[in-house]
């Protein structure tokens, strides 16, 4: 390739390394993740097969709804919520601020909470596989399969339909956040 070829690319966004926002979500993330192992470890140890199941496919979904979450603030648009902000419609101040800090919002929804949902869901198979060997020793190698698999699916699918919502639906999606916080701060 020539010098004629070659394409630079200039970063537009001059902004400082947010070095406190790093340490804050690194320690904050191993505290959160202790707490939720423990507390999910501890609980399927003592409910049923069926209740266990019925818990991981909430950590999945909650897994999911975050990265939606995530995707539709990085995806956002800030221009309609001024003119909203403007009539004063509650939860546009709110939207803009979500917007605003896109970075740390979606560092928040997609890795904090999506990745330890993620972490969580392969402790909770763990422990409901475990039940089931248990059980019967004809399940530890079946449901281990099985339920893997399963996560898996759930988890890429759904947040594959996420994604898509995600994007087609963002700002409806940060307003209704914003109107969610808007709320909790007048309270």
């Amino acid at each position: 390739m020539g010098k004629k070829n070659r394409i630079k690319f200039k970063n537009k966004v001059k902004r400082k390394v947010n070095y406190k926002w790093i340490a804050f979500i690194t320690v904050a993330t191993f505290f959160i993740a202790i707490l939720m192992a423990y507390f999910s470890v501890m609980f399927m140890a003592r409910v049923s097969v069926l209740a266990a199941l019925f818990i991981l496919f909430l950590i999945v979904s909650v897994g999911i709804f975050f990265d939606l979450l995530g995707i539709a603030v990085t995806a956002a648009n800030e221009v309609p919520f001024h003119s909203m902000a403007a009539s004063n419609v509650k939860g546009s101040k709110e939207s803009i601020q979500i917007i605003r800090n896109a970075g740390s919002v979606a560092n928040f929804c997609n890795d904090v909470v999506g990745d330890i949902a993620g972490i969580i869901s392969g402790s909770a198979a763990a422990a409901i596989i475990i039940k089931l060997a248990i059980q019967d020793r004809f399940w530890l190698s079946t449901s281990e399969i099985l339920l893997s698999g399963l996560i898996a699916a759930i988890t890429v699918g759904g947040k594959a339909i996420a994604k898509e919502i995600a994007m087609r639906n963002a700002n409806f999606i940060v307003f209704q956040i914003g109107r969610f916080l808007n709320f909790f701060q007048r309270s």
